[in-house]
């Protein structure tokens, strides 16, 4: 019997519950907190954590030795990853967890659809037809 831990959709789904679990906390920390300074402390928590796990497993490399492709789209990724929690944050103090954060899962559609374009991935017409239904989704939560 293959090891649960070991393969990528128990991962994904842990990421989703986390990741729902994130917004509805986020949501009740930007209450009385600029939401860039909110974004802020939560990417120290991240760090820290992060750090903390690095240094645990004994995961230290010097950069020097990493590719230097690799930490050119690390270094794009972060930039983006950075915007992003930005505009999310800032959309929390706006608006209710339960539109924006389905609207913020539109980036499923968006990936979905570059990663066919750009990484030469395919899709069954299922798998489309998933990606279109979360689009059809995330339109009807942004309608007033």
């Amino acid at each position: 019997m293959p090891n649960l831990w070991s393969g990528w959709p128990i991962w994904a789904v842990l990421a989703a519950l986390f990741a729902a679990v994130t917004a509805l906390l986020a949501k009740l920390g930007v209450e009385g907190i600029n939401s860039n300074l909110a974004t802020l402390l939560r990417t120290v928590v991240v760090l820290a954590l992060l750090t903390g796990i690095v240094a645990v497993r004994g995961e230290w490399e010097p950069l020097t030795e990493l590719p230097r492709r690799s930490l050119v789209f690390l270094l794009l990724s972060g930039l983006a990853t950075g915007v992003s929690w930005l505009c999310y944050f800032r959309a929390l103090t706006l608006g209710p967890v339960s539109r924006v954060a389905p609207i913020d899962k539109i980036s499923v559609v968006i990936v979905a659809v570059l990663g066919v374009l750009l990484l030469g991935e395919s899709l069954d017409p299922r798998h489309w037809l998933g990606v279109a239904l979360m689009a059809v989704g995330a339109v009807l939560l942004a309608l007033q």
